[in-house]
């Protein structure tokens, strides 16, 4: 009996120890295209290792472990050539047959300006605004499965200059898409927040490798009503079976800065303990995850600092450092944290 016992005993230890390297391996491989060693890589885990352990102190019960992510820049290439919804605008405006000769002035005016912008690599400046007045009076009328077909058909078999056989909407970067993946297997509910068009996002995820539900799913917003509204204001008209759900041709909010967190308030109700982001559009958001929580919680800033692999802007990546630096986030560096992008 004391020789089966000293039997097992040895057995369950070596499975344990067989155990134990399994999930080790299975938490490296998660992040594989992660730099080994790196200083985000290792916030990241030893995050969702305590996030994940009721032992811990920096446990979080699996109902407030909210990650937010922006999407431009953040999740996939932001100017392959330029801005995906400035692309968007431009299919519209000037290519689309159907469309083109009925293109208001203002719209062809800020096309204009987009071209020029790409042409020179010059900042955005007050385009914010503008192209999201231009581009939901330039779909008014489409269905919001319409909307989400065109810009599928447009962006989705458009071919990326210099890089071979990448398409510009499949331009999502694979470690990020391996931390949503991460997170998800560790009971985190992952959120998109975007500055884009919510329904451009929605497009964008729609049958890529980030499988997430539109719901989760939150960007800029254009007004919706029915086919045969009209002007009547919506508490005063009844949807009918006559009717679908259409875009109305003026944009409602832009999703950046300030309003990306009173998005989260609305729509997600609790505070993410986790924000990745890129760009001073994603500050506020940023600050908002890791401001008086009542929980752990980490901000991440992606670094454009890779001019080899990607479309990277070192002034752009300095600036994002000295604010990580500036404000307690953690720089994620496109160039020494990644060992693949796409």
């Amino acid at each position: 009996m004391k020789k089966i016992f000293t039997v097992l005993t040895t057995f369950t230890l070596v499975f344990i120890l067989v155990s134990c390297a399994t999930v080790a391996d299975k938490r490296e491989d998660s992040l594989s295209l992660w730099t080994e060693g790196s200083e985000a890589k290792n916030a990241i885990v030893s995050f969702v290792e305590a996030a994940t352990d009721k032992d811990n102190p920096g446990y979080i019960p699996m109902e407030r472990r909210v990650a937010v992510f922006d999407m431009d820049g953040t999740l996939l290439s932001e100017t392959i050539p330029d801005y995906i919804d400035h692309f968007v605008l431009r299919a519209r405006v000037l290519n689309d047959p159907e469309y083109r000769e009925k293109a208001s002035d203002f719209e062809k005016e800020i096309v204009n300006r987009i071209l020029e912008l790409s042409e020179t690599s010059s900042p955005v400046g007050g385009l914010d605004v503008e192209h999201g007045k231009a581009l939901a009076s330039a779909f008014s009328g489409m269905t919001v499965d319409e909307f989400i077909s065109f810009v599928q058909t447009n962006v989705k078999t458009l071919p990326v200059e210099g890089y071979e056989g990448l398409l510009r909407g499949d331009t999502f970067f694979l470690p990020m898409v391996q931390l949503i993946q991460y997170l998800q297997k560790n009971g985190f509910t992952v959120y998109i927040v975007s500055g884009t068009d919510r329904f451009i996002c929605r497009a964008l995820v729609s049958g890529s490798a980030i499988d997430l539900p539109f719901s989760q799913i939150i960007g800029s917003d254009v007004l919706l009503k029915a086919t045969n509204q009209g002007d009547t204001d919506g508490l005063k008209y009844t949807y009918t079976s006559s009717d679908e759900v259409i875009l109305g041709g003026e944009m409602v909010k832009k999703n950046l800065k300030m309003n990306k967190v009173t998005a989260i308030v609305r729509e997600i109700g609790v505070q993410p303990v986790l924000s990745f982001g890129n760009s001073s559009g994603d500050a506020a958001m940023a600050n908002y995850t890791i401001t008086s929580n009542s929980y752990p919680s980490l901000a991440f800033m992606l670094c454009c600092d890779d001019t080899v692999r990607e479309n990277g802007n070192l002034e752009k990546a300095a600036s994002m450092y000295s604010m990580c630096a500036q404000n307690g986030w953690i720089p994620v560096s496109m160039k020494n944290d990644w060992t693949k992008i796409y």
